[in-house]
């Protein structure tokens, strides 16, 4: 007996937004795959995982609503600090009528608040802790001692923020604090910037070396010296040699992911060209045209081209739905986004064709779920949906060779129903979907 639904509302909390249901009409993720005595612990774990995958992601920041006319200056955003180290708060002051005391106070929750240099007579309450007040009769002097208020973070954590409340009287403040480790710059040398040092090509094979062969006699007939890399998966591998050809062996049909894994792993160069082993290049087959792109757009991770006439690209639609249940996933076809400044006929999208340069360092930040092994393609795009940024550019193609017949090869690429469940209920717990719609 399988069963399609159910919910376990004893577990949480989780970081509530609120949230609604969504729907869509495509396949219904919903454990259909699941037997009945495995369902309600399946259930438990999702939840669970989705829970601590939104404490890890809790880097959106908080929603902060000044009040109007307030006499208090603080910095609304960009104050940094190291775990642990203390930092004078920039940009503190009060811009209040006369009084005849001012008094403000601070507090924060992962750190502690101090004033440098405090002298005798100072008013400073709560030095070193976590609640500070600080008192004057001159408003020059309290500006003078806000000047020198410092925080240290006193919890360790590579990325993750504080808030500082800061009042005076019935007037209210909150500003963040950002509390990250540096991030150590991880640079590509371009040498002489051509482009067969700034470009691996790199593709995955499966039982098609007639193909393969083709492809690669192209690319030597367009650029001699760059390298190329080949991820196999083969039942039985043949051997291919060339110059400045890498042909890595992998366990027989491991899958198609797994295989691009493989590949971009040894990249060693800024780029990486992605092409199928069955393309052909051809006097359109511009890589310098890609490189170009990225070159002047340095925020862009992706630029995919066409495949013959076939640009294909689409943008990805996705709810989050309720925190229970998970959320939607549309693919809308053809759907642009915006043009990309500067360069007629290239438009932001969501994910694009087999056929694109991308930044190997984006690609491995991303990675391809080896768990999917015979069709993938738009999973890729999902797992990098807000991470990466994709564009596709008209005038960038490259050939398709006529189809051969492989029958043991239609055999293994294209799946059976079960394979197609599968995917699904991976869906269903990876994304936390209730539903897609490819």
């Amino acid at each position: 007996m399988w069963v399609h639904r159910v919910y376990d509302r004893n577990i949480g909390p989780f970081p509530s937004k609120n949230r609604s249901s969504c729907s869509c009409k495509g396949y219904a993720l919903n454990a259909q795959n699941v037997p009945v005595d495995e369902l309600e612990d399946l259930q438990r774990r999702r939840s669970e995982e989705y829970r601590q995958y939104q404490l890890r992601s809790k880097n959106i920041p908080s929603l902060i609503l000044a009040q109007p006319n307030s006499p208090l200056q603080y910095p609304i955003q960009g104050f940094v600090v190291a775990p642990l180290a203390k930092s004078v708060i920039p940009g503190l002051a009060l811009h209040a009528q006369k009084r005849r005391l001012y008094k403000v106070s601070l507090s924060v929750k992962k750190g502690v608040l101090s004033v440098e240099d405090v002298l005798d007579g100072d008013q400073v309450e709560g030095q070193g802790q976590s609640n500070l007040t600080i008192s004057s009769s001159s408003r020059t002097h309290l500006n003078d001692l806000l000047s020198r208020v410092t925080y240290t973070s006193t919890i360790y954590h590579v990325k993750t923020k504080d808030l500082v409340n800061f009042s005076f009287e019935d007037y209210e403040a909150i500003f963040p604090v950002v509390i990250k480790r540096s991030s150590v710059p991880v640079l590509y040398d371009p040498g002489t910037g051509k482009t067969t040092r700034l470009v691996t090509i790199t593709t995955k094979t499966f039982l098609r070396y007639d193909e393969l062969n083709v492809l690669i006699n192209s690319i030597r007939q367009f650029y001699p010296k760059i390298k190329i890399i080949i991820a196999d998966d083969s039942l039985e591998p043949q051997n291919v040699t060339g110059f400045n050809l890498e042909h890595y062996i992998m366990p027989p049909a491991q899958g198609w992911f797994a295989g691009r894994n493989l590949a971009i792993s040894q990249v060693t160069t800024k780029y990486i060209l992605w092409v199928d082993d069955d393309y052909i290049f051809n006097n359109n087959t511009r890589i310098e045209s890609f490189v170009e792109i990225m070159e002047k757009v340095p925020e862009l991770d992706v630029v995919g081209g066409a495949v013959g006439r076939n640009q294909f690209f689409f943008r990805l639609q996705y709810e989050e739905g309720d925190e229970e249940e998970g959320g939607c996933l549309r693919r809308l076809h053809g759907r642009r986004i915006q043009s990309v400044p500067g360069f007629d006929g290239c438009f932001f999208v969501d994910g694009v064709v087999n056929y694109f340069l991308a930044r190997t360092d984006s690609v491995r930040r991303v990675g391809f779920d080896p768990f999917l092994k015979r069709v993938a393609h738009t999973e890729f795009f999902l797992d990098g949906l807000g991470d990466l940024l994709i564009a596709t550019c008209k005038g960038l193609s490259v050939g398709h060779q006529k189809k051969r017949k492989q029958s043991k090869y239609r055999r293994f690429r294209f799946p059976g129903r079960t394979d197609g469940r599968n995917k699904l209920a991976h869906h269903y717990f990876k994304n936390y979907l209730k539903c897609i719609k490819y």
